[in-house]
This record gives C-alpha cells, sequence and structure tokens, in this order.
C-alpha cells in the first residue's frame, strides 16, 4: 500500500523525518536549514510511504524528486536521499511546551511513528538533526 501526505521529508544516513503541516508553516523552510546542516532531501511538499517490514520508507514522486521550493527564492535542486526509513513526524502546526516532552506517536500504516511538535527555539534545526542521528530517550523511562 503507497500513502501520498502532504509533507516535505529529510534524511540523515537512512533515517528520515517527515514534516507535517498547513502551507505556510515553514515545512520547507526547516528542511533547507537540515539541509545546510548536512541531511538530504526525500521529497518536498508531497511524500509517498510505504510499509517495509517493521518500518515505514518515505519516498518522492517522480515528478518532484530533487526540487524543494524556497519562498522568494524559487525552486532549488537537492541532493537527495532516494528512500530512508522514517522515523519521526514533526508537527509543524503544535508547538512544544514541555522542556522533556514525552513521546507522541501516530499511526503511519499500522506503524507507531514518534511524534514532535516544533520549537520555536534557535536550536530545533540542530536538535533534529542530532535526533536523526541518533534518537532520543523516552523521560518517563530515566530520571
Amino acid at each position: 500500500m503507497l500513502l501520498c501526505l502532504h509533507g516535505t521529508c529529510v534524511a540523515f544516513d537512512g533515517r528520515a523525518l517527515l514534516l507535517v503541516g498547513p502551507s505556510g508553516s515553514g515545512k520547507s523552510s526547516l528542511a533547507l536549514q537540515l539541509m545546510a546542516f548536512g541531511a538530504d532531501l526525500v521529497s518536498d511538499d508531497q511524500t509517498q510511504l510505504m510499509r517495509d517490514g517493521d518500518g515505514v520508507v518515505a519516498t518522492a514522486p517522480s515528478a518532484i524528486s530533487g526540487l524543494i521550493e524556497a519562498r522568494e527564492v524559487g525552486l532549488l535542486r537537492a541532493n537527495v536521499c532516494e528512500k530512508a526509513t522514517l522515523c519521526a513526524i514533526v508537527k509543524m502546526d503544535a508547538i512544544e511546551g514541555a522542556r522533556l516532552p514525552r513521546k507522541r506517536y501516530m499511526d503511519i500504516l499500522s506503524v507507531a511513528v514518534p511524534v514532535l511538535h516544533k520549537s520555536e527555539g534557535p536550536h530545533f534545526a540542530a536538535a533534529l538533526l542530532q535526533y536523526l542521528k541518533g534518537g532520543a530517550l523516552d523521560p518517563d523511562d530515566h530520571p
């Protein structure tokens, strides 16, 4: 089964983040920041998701592969990760209020995928890249 979602997806070392939210919520801008830190583009604006064993794989529709929109600049070419395993979803229309947020999940193709809310701090893109590199601990499981 193939699921197509309105969202922008970037990856680092085969691990993907799917950025979701309404138009103008900053999905492409955050993706560009992550790409400046070394992530590769999977897909901008529309992302295809497929179940792969115990996980979900993200890819781009062929018509938009390798392109990302930068508002007030235009459509830009980008280094592409053709497919990556989804490790988290970032909801751009929800602001995180907790210093150490509890884990949240969203069901995507019968897989529980961690959900993060947007942070307004200047560290957010760097923190997300580190999340891609090493994941995160659940504060409920550790003192």
